[in-house]
């Protein structure tokens, strides 16, 4: 399974930014997709959940401001963030909710003024 993300950025607090995650390799609506994210000296933490059927979660510090979405047909995963904030910074990251596939690379999220 090869995951790509992409649509990171440098933005300024309170700016909005959609990122993209495609998966290859894999039947993909049956997986339940979430994001992380790893800031500079941390470890990677969840950020958002879509499951596979219904619902989604979210870490506390993001809910209201973050939207996680899915389009199966083209097996991607998309996180809408709007109103960053610099806690926001870190490198972005999908994989499935539990035993992950091998990670990608990720995409950096700057947000500074």
């Amino acid at each position: 399974v090869q995951l790509v993300e992409s649509g990171g950025g440098l933005v300024r607090p309170g700016e909005s930014l959609t990122l993209s995650c495609v998966a290859s390799g894999t039947v993909f609506d049956i997986h339940s997709m979430a994001w992380y994210r790893q800031a500079p000296g941390k470890q990677r933490e969840w950020v958002a959940t879509i499951y596979s059927g219904v619902g989604t979660d979210y870490l506390d510090s993001v809910k209201g401001r973050f939207t996680v979405s899915r389009d199966n047909a083209k097996k991607t995963t998309y996180l809408q963030m709007n109103d960053l904030k610099p806690e926001d910074t870190a490198v972005y990251y999908c994989n499935r909710l539990t035993d992950q596939w091998k990670w990608g690379g990720g995409t950096l999220v700057n947000v500074s003024s």
